[in-house]
């Protein structure tokens, strides 16, 4: 990553966005994990490429293993390459989301639920806001993410959320407080990374458990890049130095971005909150009627 330069200058972030937080830019780009990130649980499962680029974690009868990043953020784009589990992964769950803490915490998902050998992958998708979730969507990816590391992003503005894979959007999820929906723009959320044992639900809802003969479980990480503000005190401005793409900003998805995440919508979903009329009888929810 380019330099910086130490004058900062300041970005509004929209002046009615309801920042409470005076912010700079976490200068990392790919950073060793052992620089940005921390584990929480199952450290005799995690293992760091030499030059720290690389982290790995597994599953298996003791343990699963999990990080997450030192710093907290608000708003930006958090970019992860994550090779998944090979094989028979039936009942296992590895996960990318930021999350923050508390009851009412805001957290954004995916994870991947394990299948049995032969059968694709499913990419669970979930959003919570101020405590209450509920936005599932679910995808099959269209290429095979055991076979190499792919890009999996977040991007995070006032605006709303995209979730990304190799830069394709798979959704899109917009800023509706002004019709009185919550959406996470008041608490920084860490990153988080993680392996462990869903097979109560995870594969055809539990039905193909795991297999623990084919321990260890093994998802690998690479090249985590948090292009993102990190709260540091009250204010309603974003402190950037003067070099660097800031255009997450306020970037939303443009006309081939949104062509594209239809053609995923159109062959590749799976699931929608958004369109299950017997779960919601009294109506769809708001965001789902406003789009």
């Amino acid at each position: 990553m380019a330099s910086f330069s130490s004058t900062p200058k300041l970005v509004s972030i929209f002046g009615a966005l309801l920042v409470f937080f005076s912010l700079f830019l976490n200068p990392s780009f790919a950073d060793t994990f052992d620089k940005e990130t921390e584990m929480i649980w199952g450290s005799g499962n995690a293992k760091q490429s030499d030059d720290g680029t690389q982290l790995r974690l597994s599953l298996d009868t003791r343990s699963g293993s999990g990080f997450k990043s030192k710093d907290a953020y608000l708003f930006g784009r958090i970019d992860m390459q994550i090779k998944l589990v090979e094989g028979n992964s039936a009942g296992t769950v590895s996960t990318f989301y930021i999350s923050s803490e508390g009851a009412q915490h805001d957290e954004v998902d995916f994870e991947f639920l394990g299948n049995l050998s032969g059968q694709p992958y499913i990419l669970h998708t979930n959003l919570f806001a101020h405590g209450y979730g509920e936005r599932e969507q679910q995808f099959y990816l269209w290429f095979d993410p055991t076979a190499d590391f792919h890009n999996y992003t977040f991007l995070w503005n006032a605006r709303h959320i995209a979730f990304l894979v190799d830069d394709i959007p798979l959704r899109d999820y917009k800023n509706h407080e002004d019709n009185g929906l919550f959406f996470p723009d008041r608490q920084p959320m860490n990153v988080y990374g993680s392996i462990w044992d869903g097979d109560g639900w995870a594969t055809r809802g539990g039905r193909d458990k795991t297999d623990w003969s084919q321990a260890p479980f093994t998802v690998h990480y690479q090249n985590f890049n948090p292009q993102a503000c990190v709260p540091q005190k009250a204010s309603m401005v974003c402190n950037l130095p003067d070099e660097g793409d800031y255009s997450w900003l306020d970037k939303m998805l443009d006309e081939s971005q949104q062509e594209k995440m239809k053609w995923v919508h159109d062959n590749f979903k799976l699931y929608d909150y958004c369109t299950d009329y017997n779960r919601w009888p009294d109506g769809l929810p708001l965001e789902c009627q406003l789009g």
